[in-house]
């Protein structure tokens, strides 16, 4: 009698479900209620680039919250910053966005999980060059 050919080497599945391990690599108890994207520019070099991606911003994002400009530096940040705040429903349309109209400014987006120091680092991400964060002034009660 015939046996069927084998198709290759035999795999080993996991007892781990893609879910079961996505969800084991987030912090527990920590959702995410918004993002940031912080908006770096040189008050001197690239304020007017800062400006219009603002403006542009604010008519195409009316739910996203704009904060004040930072041209001294503020918190963790090494160069002068505003902070753009935005509800997580606006994630999936706005990330894009920005990629593409950030007119060569440098971007860090991070969650709000309540957990500062976290959201900075390990879950963030970064447009245009990552920049050093001094991390050091960040609440450090990440859970581990």
């Amino acid at each position: 009698m015939p046996t069927k050919a084998s198709a290759g080497p035999a795999v080993k599945k996991s007892s781990r479900s893609p879910t079961s391990q996505s969800r084991r690599n987030r912090s527990p108890g920590r959702p995410i209620s918004a993002y940031h994207a912080h908006v770096y520019y040189d008050p001197e070099k690239t304020r007017s680039q800062a400006e219009n991606l603002r403006q542009c911003v604010a008519a195409a994002f009316p739910d996203a919250k704009l904060g004040r400009w930072h041209d001294e530096l503020v918190g963790p940040h090494t160069r002068s910053m505003y902070q753009i705040a935005f509800p997580s429903r606006l994630l999936a349309s706005f990330v894009p966005w920005l990629m593409l109209n950030r007119d060569g400014l440098t971007i860090l987006l991070h969650p709000e999980t309540g957990d500062d120091y976290r959201d900075h680092t390990a879950h963030a991400c970064w447009f245009g060059a990552a920049l050093p964060l001094r991390v050091e002034v960040l609440r450090k009660d990440a859970i581990r």
